[in-house]
């Protein structure tokens, strides 16, 4: 599977680690114009929109409102429908872990990886840990963490065999887990190819290879999980997909590298990489800009007050929130300039719709982003239900 990453010789590094340089940039300076709690609150929508996505891209659609439903544990009454929530909980389960600081090492070490689908494949039904041989018709079930035992063949590619995963796994481990931070951004893409090249698990590759690189991503960039490649990704699926073909392909000639893969296809692959990164980098932040973000959510306050869904003075009470960050359950009375008990039958209203959020009944009020109110409060997050 060499080379597993594209060479400092290459007449193309210099654009790339241009590229790697622009994205450092953005993301830092994006999270660093937001609040901190907002980046909290954020990042749980966040978590809900990557998991829309990694599953779109297997072909499994569950909407962010019925993963949001499915994390308060109100399911489906159609089973099919129901095992795509309970999926989308263990995706968003995991990634939550990762994000927690789970991963106690390097993001492409061998058991952290098998840990990824371990986690993963545990929260599946059952009906979601089978997959059937195409040819044969038999079915296999995928053991959680661990390697798969038969030979496998994905599209064209046909990929090593079962007895030679452990060490090309250590391999994959040598290359990617000891990189600087801007070999590891330029790496990242390279990672993600050749962890689908081997094909490790009998199932599952494809929504691993994407945690690892959100992992990946999140320690190098410090990205605070405020944006998905994911969402990028889906969003250019058939690229996607020909890319990852593409890279599968043997070297072409003598100006194609010196590995036995083509250099110039995970040249191509890693600036789609990259340019998708900064996309979705470009795309959040348009979206969180303070004005606009906080015009569009007093316009729905206001919406949903004048139709009486909402208490006449909620809106007052997002403005301070909005302004503030977070906001002492003290000060209620005095801003909303009425009773201290009435006071919080308006904040009890607006967190019980998940537009606000606290981690005890006494504890500061801060924003939420509830998935329902992404169409409205941040339009082209996702698609309409």
């Amino acid at each position: 599977m060499e080379p597993l990453l594209i060479s400092e010789s290459s007449r193309h590094r210099g654009a790339l680690n241009d590229l790697a340089l622009e994205l450092a940039t953005r993301s830092a300076a994006f999270k660093s114009s937001l609040p901190k709690e907002t980046v909290i609150a954020l990042a749980a929508l966040v978590r809900s929109m990557n998991c829309y996505y990694s599953n779109l891209i297997e072909g499994h659609a569950t909407h962010p409102i019925d993963i949001e439903r499915a994390l308060q544990e109100d399911y489906s009454a159609d089973s099919g429908q129901r095992d795509l929530q309970l999926e989308a909980r263990a995706h968003i389960a995991v990634q939550s872990w990762i994000d927690a600081g789970g991963i106690q090492g390097i993001e492409t070490e061998p058991a952290f990886l098998r840990e990824i689908h371990r986690r993963f494949c545990d929260l599946l039904p059952d009906s979601l840990l089978w997959v059937e041989n195409p040819d044969s018709r038999e079915k296999v079930r995928v053991i959680p963490g661990e390697y798969r035992s038969g030979f496998v063949q994905v599209g064209a590619h046909v990929p090593v065999s079962p007895g030679a995963i452990p060490r090309f796994m250590t391999r994959f481990d040598q290359a990617y887990g000891r990189l600087g931070k801007a070999s590891a951004i330029i790496g990242a893409a390279s990672a993600h190819h050749r962890l689908l090249w081997i094909h490790p698990f009998a199932d599952g590759n494809g929504r691993v290879a994407r945690l690892m690189s959100h992992a990946m991503l999140l320690r190098s960039l410090d990205t605070g999980g405020l944006w998905s490649i994911a969402r990028g990704l889906a969003r250019k699926a058939d690229d996607y997909k020909s890319h990852l073909a593409s890279c599968d392909t043997n070297r072409r000639n003598d100006m194609d590298g010196r590995g036995t893969l083509s250099e110039e296809a995970l040249v191509s692959f890693t600036r789609f990489f990259l340019e998708t990164c900064l996309d979705q980098v470009d795309f959040m932040a348009s979206l969180m800009q303070p004005a606009t973000l906080r015009e569009r959510i007093l316009l729905w306050t206001k919406h949903d007050a004048d139709l009486g869904r909402l208490p006449t003075k909620a809106g007052r009470l997002m403005e301070a929130v909005l302004y503030r960050g977070a906001l002492p359950r003290g000060e209620l009375g005095d801003i909303l300039g009425m009773s201290d008990r009435s006071a919080r039958r308006v904040a009890g209203t607006l967190t019980k719709l998940g537009v606000l959020t606290s981690q005890t009944h006494k504890s500061d009020l801060k924003l939420a982003f509830p998935a329902r109110l992404a169409s409205t409060w941040m339009p082209g997050l996702f698609p309409e239900k």
